[in-house]
């Protein structure tokens, strides 16, 4: 933590107040030896980060520093399997990681939160509300999220079968870098004719992922491709920004944000032209306006 000293300028009191705004990164004890790596940088209104799979907390790096810039304190941390947390052999439903956010809200005394998840994260947004009543939370943004069900069944026939997620499965369990750097390169929407972003930050990324634990990986992919948050939707009831983009190849914009915004009664949605399911880098100046103005309103 940054040391700051007090000068002739600046009363006791002042000091003591600047010091309990000062904010670092730290672990965060959420279960029996499940420690969770956050950051918590910033003052004002919390909003709460949670990453896609199968990154880590440094996906929202350019969202971080805006929000902070724009007066907003803000939480991001690693799902407990990612990046600089625990990797424990279980808990990678989507009880026990939302049971993992309910932590941190309240070790950090956190109120008038919004919840902001990307991809798999829109999965703890939701399960948040109808497992933990949202108690303190008062907006949501779900950002080219997985809600509200990916999976083909007889009753959502466009959902993807479930031989995809098993193929997806063996093709980590294979070689699980490899799979990675061609998910990467869907992910952000990279073809012969479209190269939104550098092959050095591509590889960055690539190793956020690979940073993730085998088990994790695979459990949590488990998760998003098969729990049915459908019933789950009327539980939302604070005002909640939903932004996809229309050529998400990823998680497509018709299966899920579309459906979710049918479903969620307070919502502002947002599709973004031709953006691929990365947008939170391709499209980063355009998202951080919007989630700015959304939680300016």
């Amino acid at each position: 933590m940054e040391h700051t000293e007090p000068n002739a300028c600046m009363s006791i009191k002042d000091f003591e107040s600047n010091l309990k705004q000062v904010h670092t990164d730290k672990y965060i004890e959420t279960a029996q030896n499940v420690r969770l790596y956050v950051k918590d940088y910033g003052q004002g209104k919390p909003v709460i980060l949670i990453h896609g799979w199968p990154l880590s907390n440094e996906m929202w790096e350019y969202q971080i520093d805006h929000l902070v810039q724009n007066n907003y304190r803000v939480i991001a941390y690693d799902r407990r399997g990612f990046g600089k947390s625990s990797q424990p052999w279980d808990g990678y439903d989507y009880d026990t990681l939302t049971d993992d956010l309910k932590e941190i809200i309240e070790q950090l005394e956190l109120e008038n939160v919004t919840l902001v998840g990307f991809s798999m994260g829109g999965g703890e947004v939701v399960r948040y509300f109808s497992r933990h009543g949202g108690k303190g939370v008062i907006k949501a943004a779900l950002i080219s999220s997985i809600i509200p069900f990916l999976l083909k069944t007889h009753d959502n026939p466009d959902g993807h079968p479930k031989e995809k997620s098993e193929t997806t499965a063996a093709a980590i369990k294979e070689d699980r870098i490899g799979f990675v750097d061609n998910f990467g390169k869907t992910f952000f929407g990279i073809n012969i004719i479209n190269k939104p972003i550098s092959t050095p930050l591509l590889e960055y990324y690539r190793t956020l992922c690979s940073l993730a634990s085998p088990r994790a990986t695979l459990k949590c992919a488990e998760s998003f491709s098969f729990t049915d948050f459908r019933d789950e939707l009327d539980f939302v009831k604070v005002p909640t920004l939903i932004i996809h983009g229309n050529d998400d190849k990823i998680v497509p914009i018709d299966l899920t944000s579309r459906k979710a915004a049918e479903g969620i009664a307070n919502n502002t949605f947002i599709e973004y032209e031709g953006a691929p399911h990365g947008l939170f880098y391709t499209e980063k100046e355009k998202l951080n306006e919007d989630l700015l103005q959304f939680l300016n309103s």
